[in-house]
């Protein structure tokens, strides 16, 4: 059973909120695959990845890069896990292919909590995570950080 993680953005936005998580995927010793939902999304996640902390950046990489096995963190537009990444990180609703999400503990569904449609989306998807038997959890930004809300 996957662990399906949705976080409601409200007080930030996606290009805000994933270096962050990606930084906490990474410092507990697992890789990510990103899923995202353009290949504007994906070259704008690129950049934020690489200039979001002057002081380092996230490791990452796409199919223009390359060598994909060796890539913490995995920047793409198709359901794959190339890196052996646990975390899957789902962006403008993305679906991740398969329901089941084969080879991953955690999937993190990223969506936009002051779009209607993107929240009506969540639901919908929830729904069909709850159905497919997952452990789903919510969470929500507050003024201090994400609160587990269920």
């Amino acid at each position: 059973m996957t662990e399906v993680r949705f976080y409601h953005l409200q007080r930030r936005t996606l290009d805000q909120a994933l270096p962050p998580l990606l930084e906490k995927v990474l410092e507990r010793g697992m890789r990510a695959v990103v899923m995202a939902s353009s290949e504007e999304r994906l070259e704008m996640f690129n950049q934020v990845l690489w200039s979001w902390d002057p002081a380092s950046f996230l490791p990452h990489g796409s199919r223009k890069d390359g060598f994909a096995a060796e890539q913490p963190v995995w920047l793409t537009l198709q359901p794959e896990n190339p890196n052996g990444a646990q975390v899957l990180v789902l962006t403008d609703g993305a679906s991740g292919g398969d329901p089941s999400f084969p080879g991953f503990a955690t999937v993190c569904d990223l969506f936009d909590g002051n779009d209607g449609e993107a929240v009506a989306a969540a639901r919908e998807r929830w729904r069909q995570g709850k159905a497919a038997g997952h452990q789903m959890t919510y969470w929500q930004q507050s003024a201090t950080g994400w609160e587990r809300k269920m």
